[in-house]
């Protein structure tokens, strides 16, 4: 089937795919729904043949939007305003505009992206905004493409900026473990979905194991990195008579902000009868009751290092693969510090 990619049109790909070139187009451009088996065809085909339409579509100055997107799952999180600010500061620079919007990829074949292809000249993707296969499709098609807080698959070579999740965490436990001598750690999770969340169980669980300290899967709680959910499920907790820990790392700050909420209700001393820890180092932390232990996570500097990845990518710049920005560890009294120390290194 290989072709030279100069000669190949997307006739080509349709009567090899067996769909129509309406089909094709749509899947290009990402402006209507394609069934998953017509996508997987025409995905194969496209690479069996080398076709690159946004490659030589980029070349037409009427292709030139000037725009780049960016998507999101939700904006609920309160590290989405410094991230928005670093990434519009960049491509307010660059002479581009931002286009940002929320998407679903759980409905992906209903609804089309509300921003790629059709509307705009790159797309950063945070976490799990799209799918796997969508970030393929993408990729196949050479659409540049930069993705935030997740390692896609090396064999897309899609860039990506992310932070320093386990380490930082396995540290931060291990200050709880060491300098306070907490035992029974309550373990929030983030959505199991995004990447930072998985990595930070893994920090949890080697701090644990490294210090010969049993993995009890019952100071385990499903949570997704929002602070009603974080209360809700320590409010059930607590109902059920359980008072078995001795400190909380609640996922992210938003969370932790919850649990301290809870606490406090339920009257339990922080950080006297149970240590909390977060991790963002948000905005609110400092100013709680009591101040938070957290992670500092550069926020800022990952969506200013996607932009600038983006925008050299558009113009077909070098770009670095992968980006793992440090983090940093932030004491305050929520665990138990009496004071704010130095921050420590969360990367040797």
């Amino acid at each position: 089937m290989t072709r030279k990619s100069s000669s190949v049109t997307i006739r080509d790909v349709a009567r090899y795919a067996g769909v129509s070139v309406a089909t094709v187009s749509r899947y290009i451009n990402q402006n209507a729904p394609v069934s998953r088996d017509a996508s997987e065809r025409i995905s194969q085909v496209m690479m069996d043949l080398s076709y690159s339409p946004h490659a030589t579509a980029r070349n037409l100055a009427t292709h030139r939007t000037l725009a780049i997107g960016l998507l999101v799952p939700n904006v609920d999180n309160d590290i989405f305003g410094p991230l928005f600010r670093s990434i519009e500061g960049v491509l307010r620079h660059e002479k581009y505009i931002l286009l940002v919007a929320t998407y679903n990829p759980a409905i992906w074949h209903e609804v089309q992206m509300p921003v790629g292809p059709h509307n705009t000249d790159g797309l950063m993707v945070f976490a799990d905004a799209l799918r796997d296969e969508q970030l393929a499709q993408l990729a196949q098609a050479n659409f540049p493409l930069v993705v935030m807080h997740r390692t896609p698959d090396p064999t897309l070579n899609v860039p990506f900026v992310t932070v320093e999740n386990e380490l930082a965490t396995r540290k931060l436990i291990d200050h709880l473990i060491e300098a306070h001598g907490r035992r029974r750690i309550l373990f929030i999770r983030g959505p199991r979905t995004q990447e930072d969340a998985r990595l930070r169980e893994r920090g949890y669980r080697a701090s644990l194991t490294a210090h010969g300290l049993p993995i009890d899967e019952s100071l385990f709680l499903d949570g997704d990195f929002a602070t009603e959910t974080v209360r809700r499920l320590l409010v059930a907790y607590l109902a059920d008579g359980k008072r078995n820990f001795d400190a909380i790392f609640a996922g992210n700050d938003l969370g932790a902000i919850g649990v301290l909420d809870v606490l406090r209700e339920n009257g339990l001393r922080v950080p006297e009868d149970v240590a909390v820890v977060g991790f963002d180092d948000s905005r609110l932390a400092r100013f709680q009751t009591p101040p938070l232990s957290t992670v500092r996570a550069p926020t800022e500097d990952v969506g200013r290092m996607a932009a600038l990845q983006l925008v050299n990518l558009v113009r077909e710049q070098p770009v670095e693969q992968a980006t793992l920005l440090p983090t940093q560890i932030v004491l305050r009294r929520s665990c138990g510090c009496p004071y704010d120390p130095h921050s420590l290194p969360a990367r040797s």
